[in-house]
């Protein structure tokens, strides 16, 4: 191919979707010349699957990346249609915000925002060759011959990459959505010994709304007042429903029947799909006990009359889709829009990636979002956030930033990426992390902000807001903890309504919070005064006082095992040759070369026997090397 000079850059994206809008705005506004690449100009920001931001464990990493000074949260507020917090009959640690949003408004939203951000191209193009030269990249090729000189690139392809979507007995090359697949990339990947595998995801059939009877459906409300991801940003009202209804004896058979024409069971899809995000299919398969499964029914937008269902991901044939869909109650009549389909891609063994996510034998090159082996918009946008932050970084010659498993969802979400490896589309749930009480979503800002603020992302008036909030949090608590609540015929009511017998005297107001079934409004109401507070910091508080034990015991936790992430090893390291540790361990340490003691200790296979001859030989020979 004839190649021109197009153009000098700092740090090359490839794809514009999660991860590369998070990596291509971290990279410009830490002030470097970037270029943010995309197959199409309308498909930055997609939402080919459901268009929601959140969820379990998800709505985390949103806080998250807010707090670093990503735009992920901004977004979803601006364009929300319905917000609602999950698990909220369950503690606080597993609270997690899910809104569902405007899927075109989204993409509208992040389009302008990055048209509009200083140091940052937005291009048309397909990238169809990374530059490398001794281990190090130079740069990126498109379609069209124009070589673009970088000193970092990210790779952020999603589902592009080798895309092919499967319906029925129907496979063809092609991206989410219908649109083009990214084949020449995988080639150039795999000339520069990046190792390449197969995942699979899939998505259900969008139907006209005018076509459903809503009449026999249950209703699922958001929440009033909405909460919102931010605290800063503009902020939609929402009030959008959305609906519930359920599978039943005869959409099971339908899918029962029809099981030899699936791709996923008959081999025609060799991609790992995510375990659990599994389709209808699927799910029949493996829970055959189970009489129904829940579909919940969710709007596409504002201004559009396709629904999402959620919950019916399928790859079976259209006739039998249609078939399927009919089965349920209210759907009987359903008129498809777009049909449900199966894409399989290609994406990279996240053990091949450093912490940091740059490629362990390619200086400067970086993977982030669904090529790193991850599912989800939010997973996707946590990890183009730290590539665009590391990335800069390095090429600044100032320290990288990576995130402990102690301080945040990313970290967790990073470590076991490069550090365990998936064998399936990994997805972040609270369960996955051992801190999940310090890790909430109303304590980001606490854990992360300042790391933001340093690096240059989060701007003067977010931190100074913050600041005022922590002050205010802090005092607050200092005055409960600090004032005693005099015996009265109100505090004999709310002792013997939560089934405590009245006090003798006066009680500390901290130590009455910390009775069951007494919150912090009834603390001001024995005051007879409003909060201080709104309702985001007074329930901060509520939670700080209810949970400090056991947030204490975790503080402590971290403390034990900060030791073992402290002990560095030596990038040279031959294991082979350490007496005493076995040769599986040796294997797999020579493979992954984990950075700490910690790290090693998380990798599969490696066991406590093995970190103690680590140990051993680091006390002997750590000194001296």
């Amino acid at each position: 191919m004839l190649k021109y000079k197009a153009g000098d850059l700092d740090v090359a994206v490839i794809g514009a979707g999660h991860a590369g809008i998070e990596a291509a705005l971290a990279a410009s506004r830490m002030g470097l010349r970037s270029a943010l690449f995309t197959l199409s100009l309308d498909l930055v920001g997609n939402m080919p699957c459901n268009p929601s931001i959140g969820g379990t464990g998800k709505g985390h990493l949103v806080y998250e990346i807010t707090a670093l000074g990503g735009e992920m949260g901004y977004a979803a507020d601006k364009v929300m249609l319905q917000s609602r917090m999950l698990n909220l009959s369950k503690g606080p640690a597993v609270h997690s915000l899910r809104m569902q949003s405007d899927r075109r408004a989204y993409q509208g939203y992040m389009k302008k925002v990055l048209e509009e951000t200083e140091n940052l191209s937005l291009i048309q193009g397909e990238v169809v060759e990374v530059c490398a030269e001794n281990g190090a990249v130079t740069g990126v090729v498109t379609a069209f011959g124009g070589f673009f000189a970088a000193k970092a690139v990210i790779i952020a392809t999603g589902t592009s990459l080798g895309g092919m979507i499967i319906v029925g007995e129907h496979a063809y090359d092609s991206g989410p959505d219908n649109t083009k697949a990214a084949n020449a990339l995988t080639e150039s990947l795999a000339s520069l010994g990046i190792p390449l595998r197969r995942f699979k995801t899939g998505t259900p059939a969008r139907i006209h709304k005018d076509s459903i009877d809503f009449s026999v459906l249950e209703e699922q409300k958001g929440d009033v007042p909405p909460t919102y991801f931010t605290v800063d940003g503009e902020k939609s009202e929402g009030g959008v429903n959305c609906h519930i209804t359920y599978t039943n004896g005869e959409t099971h058979r339908i899918i029962r029947e029809n099981l030899h024409r699936s791709p996923l069971y008959g081999g025609e899809i060799k991609g790992v799909g995510p375990r659990y995000c599994p389709s209808i299919e699927d799910k029949v398969m493996r829970f055959a006990d189970k009489e129904r499964h829940q579909i919940f029914i969710e709007p596409m937008g504002a201004d559009t009359k396709e629904m999402y269902l959620q919950g019916l991901s399928s790859s079976l044939p259209e006739e039998v889709q249609k078939d399927l869909v009919h089965s349920i109650k209210g759907l009987e009549n359903a008129v498809f829009m777009r049909t449900a389909y199966a894409i399989e891609y290609d994406c990279t063994d996240p053990t091949e990636l450093l912490p940091t996510l740059e490629f362990k034998r390619v200086s400067g090159l970086y993977g982030a979002g669904q090529f790193n082996g991850s599912s989800g918009y939010e997973e996707a946008a946590a990890q183009g956030l730290m590539a665009g932050i590391n990335a800069a970084l390095k090429i600044k010659g100032q320290p990288s930033l990576v995130l402990s498993r102690s301080e945040s969802y990313i970290g967790t979400l990073i470590d076991d990426l490069v550090t365990k490896g998936t064998n399936e589309p990994y997805r972040m749930m609270t369960s996955r992390s051992e801190y999940r009480l310090l890790l909430r979503q109303d304590n980001a800002e606490d854990r992360l902000i300042e790391k933001g603020y340093r690096i240059g992302l989060v701007k003067q008036a977010q931190y100074d807001r913050y600041l005022a909030d922590k002050a205010a949090v802090e005092e607050e608590i200092v005055r409960l903890k600090g004032e005693t609540q005099s015996k009265c015929p109100a505090l004999d009511e709310l002792m013997i309504k939560n089934g405590y017998s009245p006090t003798e005297g006066g009680i500390r107001k901290a130590d009455l919070l910390l009775r069951s079934g007494v919150g912090i409004d009834d603390i001001y109401a024995l005051e007879g005064r409003e909060s201080p507070l709104d309702t985001r910091l007074k329930r901060r508080v509520e939670t700080e006082i209810k949970y400090a034990g056991y947030i204490d015991k975790q503080r402590r936790e971290v403390e034990r095992f900060a030791s073992m992430e402290s002990k560095k090893l030596p990038e040279d390291i031959d294991y082979s040759a350490i007496k005493g540790i076995r040769l599986e361990a040796a294997q797999k340490l020579q493979k992954f070369r984990p950075q700490s003691i910690g790290q090693a200790s998380r990798i599969s296979g490696i066991s406590p026997a093995d970190i103690s001859v680590l140990l051993v030989y680091l006390s002997r020979y750590g000194g001296e090397r």
